[in-house]
This record gives C-alpha cells, structure tokens and sequence, in this order.
C-alpha cells in the first residue's frame, strides 16, 4: 500500500462493512492501479474482475475477512486476510493485505481498515498476521504496519523486478494473541 501525507478524513465519513461481489469491479480498479504504478503488488498485470472475485470467494470460503471501506457511496479501499502458506502446520498465521483508492491514499482509510482487519483477526482462530511489504521503500506501508504493532522480522533483498528495477520484500509480524486454542490438524489429534 502507497500513501502520501494528505489530510487525514474524519473516520464518522467512512464505512467499513464486509466486501461482496457488488465491490469486486471497484476492488479491481484499485488494485489495478496499485499494479500497474506501484510496487506494492508484484503483480505486473492487473488481473480481471473475474480473478479478482474468484480471490474473493476463495477467502471467504476459508472464513477469513474481507473488507471495504465506503465513503458517499463509493468503495474507496479494501483489505482482506489470507493464508499465510498451504501447508497445514501454517493453520495459525494469516497475511494481510490493504489496498486504497488512488484518490483516497494519505487519508487514514488504510489505518481504519488495518484496524478493522486486526480486530476481526484476534477475534479468530488465528496466532499470527504477516505482512509481505512490497518493496523497501515502500516507507508508508512500513509505517503503517508499524503503526498497528507490526515488528520488521526480515527483508528478502532483490527477490522482484519491476519497472525495470530490483525490488525487496519486507517482512514483518504481528501477533493476535498466544492464548487462543489451536485449530486441530492432522498432528493435533
């Protein structure tokens, strides 16, 4: 996720609720800028509507949320939770991902829905969030993480390229609590 430092908007103008597929057109034109001028996302090419719902839909069936965020109207950021790897014994730890709108960015809409992601997380099954930072300068992000008590674990150096340059993936992790249960698996039994 990008920033700049605009004016934060008073948090009572925006609404965050559950995404559905209504929001999935308007969730594509924002990623798809992010895509296409930053390097948040080393996705190169944006990915259609229909990628994109079927994203959507594979989240929700794991249960994990999926949020927009609305102001007058229109969707004006997302962010979701993910899984964190495939392999079963990565049950605990989810990936979070925030993504705003191009003309939205700088307002404090990423810090409510980071927010808003965080609580609904803690409230699951969940041990652990991670963040995969595209690129190291990629500063507000970083900050913003920061921010929401994220800790900088590590930094894969020169593991994208993009706009014909070498881009770094920061890691960095938040715990959601170490009391919870654990969600049964095929060694828990």
């Amino acid at each position: 996720m990008c920033l700049t430092s605009k004016e934060t908007i008073p948090a009572d103008t925006i609404t965050l609720r559950d995404a559905n597929d209504t929001d999935m057109e308007s969730i594509t034109a924002i990623y798809a800028h992010h895509v296409l001028t930053g390097t948040a996302s080393f996705e190169e090419i944006p990915p259609t509507v229909d990628e994109i719902t079927d994203r959507f839909h594979a989240i929700r069936a794991k249960e994990m949320p999926y949020l927009v965020a609305i102001r007058d109207g229109k969707v004006v950021g997302y962010c979701y939770a993910s899984t964190y790897r495939p392999r079963t014994a990565y049950r605990h730890t989810i990936e979070n991902s925030v993504y705003v709108a191009p003309d939205a960015v700088g307002q404090g809409i990423g810090s409510l829905l980071m927010g808003e992601l965080i609580a609904r997380c803690e409230a699951g099954p969940w041990r652990q969030m991670i963040a995969a930072i595209g690129d190291s300068a990629n500063h507000a992000s970083i900050a913003l993480h920061r921010k929401h008590g994220f800790e900088l674990t590590g930094t894969f150096h020169n593991v994208g390229f993009k706009f014909g340059r070498w881009l770094d993936s920061v890691l960095m992790q938040r715990s959601l609590g170490s009391n919870k249960p654990t969600m049964s698996g095929p060694t828990d039994k």
